[in-house]
C-alpha cells in the first residue's frame, strides 16, 4: 500500500509497555517542546496490559501515531517498527517513563543539523536512578568502551536523535536496543554525545533489573564477532582451527617418536587426545567454511555491498 501520509521533519519513536499513567503528560510535554515543528509522535505498544493503548486514543491528537503489536516483542523490534514507519527527516527515540526530558530534543536537532552528526546520544549527567538500575549500565559501559572503540559515557541513555538514513539503515533484533549506538557507529555513523536532563520515575515499574547484565555481555559477543568477522568468519574459526591442530600434531608426533624408541603407546590416554584434538581443528575448519559460504549467501542473494557510502563529492567541469 502506498503511504501518503505527509512529509514530517522530526519523528518522535515511543516504545510504551504498561505506562497509562505516562502517556499523556509525556505527549503534553512533547508537543510544548516541539511547539513549532513539523513533528509526529509514534507510539508502539508492545502489547500492554493495562489502559496504555486507551489513554494514547483517547488524546485524539493528529501528531499521534499508534502502532499496537501483535504480542510482546521486547524494546528492539518495538523501536525497529516504530524506525519502519516513520516519516522525519530527524528520528528521536525516547523511553515512555517520563525519566527523558522531551525539552533536550531541539538542542539535540540542532546540533545533528548545523555539525552534520547521523547519531546525538544524550548523556545522563545527574541521573536519577537506583544502585539496582545503574550498576547493570556502568558495567555494560565500561564492556563496550574496553571492547570496542567507540567511547561514549552512557551507552544506556534512551533520548537520542538520528538522521533517517541512519536509523533505518539499523538492524535491531532480539536486545539490540542496548547497542543501537554501537550499532551504529559499525554502520559507519558519526556519534557524538551532549549532557540531557534526567528525572525520577513518578509512575509505573522499571523494566531493568541485574539479570541484563548477562544478556549485555550475550549481546557484546555477538556484536563484536559481527564488527571483525562477519566477512572474513573462516579467520576466525581457522585461527582456532589451526591451535587446536597444532596441539594435536605435537602430541601425535611425540608418540610417534616414543613408538620408533620401542614404548607402548596404544594404552596411553595422550593418544586419544591428540587425535580428539585433530578432529575438532577439522570441525572448526569446517564451520569457517560454511559461515564463509553463509556470508557470501546473505550479501550476494540481496544485492548487498560489503562496504557502504557515507558521501560522494563530484567536483563541476568547468570548460573554458
Amino acid at each position: 500500500m502506498l503511504d501518503k501520509r505527509p512529509h514530517k521533519y522530526v519523528s518522535v519513536v515511543i516504545p510504551v509497555y504498561n505506562e497509562e499513567d505516562n502517556v499523556i503528560p509525556l505527549t503534553k510535554k512533547i508537543d510544548d517542546s516541539l511547539n513549532g515543528l513539523n513533528y509526529e509522535i509514534i507510539f508502539v505498544d508492545d502489547f500492554s496490559k493495562d489502559n496504555t493503548k486507551k489513554n494514547i486514543i483517547s488524546m485524539n491528537n493528529p501528531n499521534i501515531i499508534l502502532i499496537e503489536l501483535r504480542k510482546n516483542y521486547g524494546q528492539s523490534l518495538a523501536l525497529a517498527a516504530g524506525f519502519d514507519y516513520a516519516k522525519g527527516d530527524f528520528i528521536v527515540t525516547l523511553d515512555g517513563d517520563m525519566q527523558n526530558d522531551p525539552s533536550d530534543i531541539p538542542h539535540m536537532i540542532e546540533k545533528a543539523k548545523n555539525e552534520d552528526w547521523d547519531v546525538v546520544t544524550g548523556v545522563r549527567v545527574k541521573r536519577k536512578d537506583s544502585l539496582v538500575r545503574k550498576l547493570p549500565s556502568k558495567i555494560a559501559n565500561f564492556l563496550i568502551r574496553k571492547a570496542t572503540q567507540l567511547d561514549l559515557k552512557d551507552q544506556g541513555c534512551a533520548i537520542k536523535v538520528f538522521k533517517k538514513d541512519t536509523a533505518k539503515d539499523l538492524n535491531l533484533y532480539g536486545e539490540m536496543h542496548r547497542f543501537i549506538n554501537l550499532l551504529a557507529y559499525l554502520n559507519g555513523a558519526k556519534i557524538t554525545q551532549t549532557p540531557v536532563k534526567h528525572h525520577p520515575r513518578l509512575n509505573g515499574k522499571s523494566k531493568y533489573g541485574l539479570n541484563r547484565t548477562v544478556k549485555v555481555i550475550n549481546d557484546l559477543i555477538l556484536i563484536l564477532f559481527q564488527r571483525k568477522y562477519l566477512q572474513r568468519p573462516v579467520h576466525l574459526f581457522g585461527n582456532f582451527g589451526l591451535f587446536f591442530l597444532f596441539i594435536g600434531l605435537v602430541i601425535n608426533l611425540y608418540l610417534l617418536v616414543l613408538k620408533f624408541l620401542g614404548y607402548d603407546i596404544g594404552g596411553r590416554p595422550l593418544l586419544i587426545v591428540g587425535v580428539i584434538f585433530i578432529i575438532i581443528s577439522l570441525q572448526f575448519f569446517t564451520v569457517g567454511i560454511i559461515a564463509d559460504l553463509l556470508m557470501r549467501t546473505y550479501y550476494e542473494s540481496q544485492n548487498k555491498r560489503p562496504y557502504a557510502i557515507r558521501k560522494i563529492h563530484i567536483s563541476e567541469y568547468k570548460n573554458n
